[in-house]
Order: C-alpha cells, then structure tokens, then sequence
C-alpha cells in the first residue's frame, strides 16, 4: 500500500497536516467565539502584573503610612515614625516589585 493511498494507516500515525489543521480550527473557533460574545478573552499576563505592582506599591505606602501615624499618636513622636515607616514602606514596595520582575514566566 503506497503512502498516499486512501485507506488505514499500518503504523497509526497521525498525520501533522491533520493535527495543524484541527489547531487552526479551534484557534478560529476560540476567536469567534470571543468576537460573538459566547466566550471571554483571557486575561493578559502583563495586564495581571500591571495591577499587582500597583497594589503593591499602593499597599505598602498606605500600610506604611498608616502604621506610622499610628505610632506617631500613640508615642507623640509627630512626625518622625510616620516619615520613617512611610520610607520603609516605599523601600519594601520597589523590593517587592523588583522580586516580582524576576519571577519566572509561566
């Protein structure tokens, strides 16, 4: 039986024609099925990370600040612990966000 011959395969394998088809197929189907509004679109990776540093960097000032101001009023100390902890604050946030950076993709 020749290779181009209609019929079964005797070795079972797939042919690659077929399987880049069936990929293209449910790519084309995945993309109208977002464009019709059946299904949504993935979320970007550096969408994701985007609001992760925010928050991060949000957080830490605010938490930083609010610590700060805390103990400010609670030692009277005005405003030494709030400049302090506030810097402390910013220093964790880029930290954080530089360990974020270096992450491996996944």
């Amino acid at each position: 039986m020749a290779e181009n011959d209609p019929g079964q395969d005797p070795y079972g394998t797939e042919d690659s024609r077929l399987v880049s088809l069936e990929q293209r197929l449910k790519q084309a189907n995945q993309a109208e099925a977002v464009r019709t509004g059946r299904a949504k679109a993935g979320v970007d990776r550096n969408y994701s990370l985007g609001n992760r540093v925010l928050a991060t960097l949000l957080g830490s000032l605010a938490g930083g600040a609010l610590i700060g101001w805390l103990l400010d009023r609670w030692f009277g100390t005005s405003p030494w612990l709030l400049l302090t902890l506030l810097a402390l604050g910013v220093g964790a946030g880029f930290r954080n966000i530089i360990r974020m950076a270096g992450e491996r993709p996944e």
